[in-house]
């Protein structure tokens, strides 16, 4: 896929290995584990039937509840809200319900590996997802300081974008040795991956992704450091990162999370939903025809009002009904701030330095704003000029991007009018949907001024802002600098063998626990991750020929850098 600012290396030889997101920080094969026919670990025969909590019902809880299961235990999933988490399809009132938004996580790459293993074993198809100037876009317009480009390839856009292009290249060359990484993670090359990151890693923990560009010859320029903000790579601009921790960019790029996207058909929320409902052919303790849904009487339980420690270092969890139950194992996947807001907790749940680690995590704010209109018009050509009628587009203007999503030229269609972060997020957050629609609609009208858009929308239009959601309080975890011992705290919690006894049995799980927050790979990952914890501590174990991430730690452990 070509992106508005490509990454440094564009592989086109189809011999090449494909790339995986399992990442610098634990390059440990997910997917490998996944596919092996001896399957995830086995627990003893005593341990059949134990009930393990499972508190939240996103990816990453339904995967883990979903793993244990088949294990032969009982999980016991709480939610609060909807099954699905991020992963959230909505239908517009009142329109054909093949109309949907996705209001969290709409594209996924295939570098995602282990994100894939489940999409397939539901059933779901996917699709290239229009990112800007990818072959599923048929024309893409940047709009900048009142001044806009048409282009169908990137080189229709001026000189000055295929700078920016270069600049960034190599930037990540010489600062970032990003070939020779991506070649190690494509190779599965771990001495070579873990030689190179811990370099970056001790050298790099402080930096800004901005002062990470500042400090390139590639990039001393500041106009194509304010354009590479604005238009960026991949998925459009990254001046919303430009305060995070240039490590978290490092990870997206290595492993071309931003590139090659699809989109699942019909809505990504119908994964967590497929493997409710799911019924395993391979299963242990329980019948044939057994499934999360069954095991729950179709239902999850409701939320989580209070977490507890109790005598034999139980996992006591009182819910919103007021229900008391006490579990010897239980894997968190919320976000974990909600353990220090939402749910009542006691301090003696994790040891001091991973509710500091929790206390400090850096969410990301998100706003989305999606109409429904009659059919792609946008695919009308202009006949004085013949291009697109509309773009998708990417501008400095309150929208920032705008997506169009059709399912063919004759059906109903869907444009997100606005997808933003951070500060311009927040710009966003006081205003209703409606006074959102009309902001966006004017800025609209300014870089198309023939197009009326008004005219095409059937319907009221649907929002959602993840820093005002009472069960996310943000939309996705990027690290800060200086918070990369943070977040390895929180990874490697599912290794407990050297916490105090009376700290061990919870464990978390959730893509702002991984290293990859803002992909639901992290989400599978650090579900597995939990899987392998929660087998671990009923004495269960993986088969010799398929260890699994706790059996392998030792040799693939996160860089540890020093606290003094």
């Amino acid at each position: 896929m070509t992106s508005t600012v490509p990454n440094a290396v564009q592989h086109t030889d189809a011999a090449a290995p494909p790339i995986t997101m399992f990442g610098p920080d634990f390059p440990y094969a997910y997917d490998d584990f996944l596919a092996h026919p001896a399957g995830l670990g086995q627990i003893p025969a005593t341990e059949h039937g134990q009930e393990v909590a499972v508190i939240g019902g996103g990816l990453s809880g339904i995967i883990a509840a979903y793993e244990l299961m088949k294990m032969g235990l009982k999980p016991v999933v709480y939610e609060a809200d909807r099954i699905g988490g991020r992963l959230r399809t909505v239908g517009f009132d009142g329109c054909d319900p093949s109309l949907t938004a996705e209001m969290g996580a709409m594209r996924f790459p295939p570098s995602s590996t282990a994100l894939q293993h489940y999409i397939d074993l539901v059933g779901l198809e996917t699709r290239a997802f229009p990112n800007p100037l990818s072959p599923a876009t048929p024309s893409t317009v940047v709009d900048l300081k009142g001044e806009s480009h048409y282009a169908e390839t990137i080189d229709d856009l001026p000189q000055v974008y295929r700078d920016v292009a270069s600049a960034w290249n190599a930037c990540l060359e010489e600062g970032a040795d990003f070939s020779d990484m991506n070649r190690a993670l494509r190779e599965r090359d771990v001495p070579r991956i873990r030689e190179i990151w811990s370099q970056l890693v001790e050298r790099l923990d402080n930096q800004t992704f901005y002062g990470f560009l500042c400090e390139s010859e590639a990039f001393k320029s500041f106009r194509h450091r304010e354009i590479f903000g604005q238009v960026g790579f991949g998925t459009g601009g990254w001046d919303t990162d430009f305060p995070n921790s240039i490590l978290e960019i490092l990870r997206v790029v290595y492993t071309e999370a931003d590139d090659h996207h699809r989109g699942i058909v019909g809505g990504s929320q119908q994964l967590p939903l497929r493997l409710w409902d799911r019924e395993p052919q391979k299963i242990v303790h329980w019948p044939l025809g057994t499934s999360l849904a069954s095991l729950h009487g179709g239902e999850p339980r409701g939320a989580v009002t209070r977490l507890t420690r109790t005598a034999g270092n139980r996992i006591t969890v009182t819910d919103a009904t007021g229900d008391i139950r006490t579990f010897r194992a239980a894997v968190f996947t919320g976000q974990s701030w909600l353990l220090l807001s939402k749910i009542d907790c006691d301090d003696a749940l994790f040891p001091i330095d991973h509710w500091t680690a929790m206390e400090r995590t850096h969410y990301m704010e998100s706003s989305k704003l999606f109409v429904p209109v009659d059919r792609p018009f946008w695919l009308d050509k202009d006949e004085l000029t013949g291009r697109d009628t509309m773009s998708m587009t990417l501008t400095d203007r309150m929208t920032r991007g705008t997506y169009l999503l059709d399912d063919g030229p004759d059906k109903p269609a869907v444009i997100c009018l606005s997808y933003t972060w951070c500060d311009d997020s927040l710009k966003w957050l006081p205003l209703s949907p409606k006074e959102r629609m009309e902001v966006m609609l004017k800025s609209l009208g300014e870089i198309y001024p023939n197009v009326d858009i008004r005219s095409h929308i059937i319907g009221n239009p649907v929002t959602v802002s993840w820093e005002n959601e009472p069960y996310f309080m943000g939309a996705f975890k990027a690290n800060l600098p200086g918070h990369y011992r943070y977040q390895r705290r929180l990874f490697t919690h599912f290794m407990q063998d050297k916490l105090p006894a009376d700290k061990r049995g919870l464990f978390l799980a959730g893509d702002d626990i991984s290293w990859t927050a803002g992909w639901a790979e992290g989400a599978v990952q650090t579900a597995l991750n939990a899987v392998w914890g929660v087998m671990h501590q009923f004495g269960g174990a993986t088969d010799p020929t398929n260890p699994g991430p706790g059996d392998v730690y030792d040799e693939i452990a996160p860089v540890e850098l020093p606290e003094d």
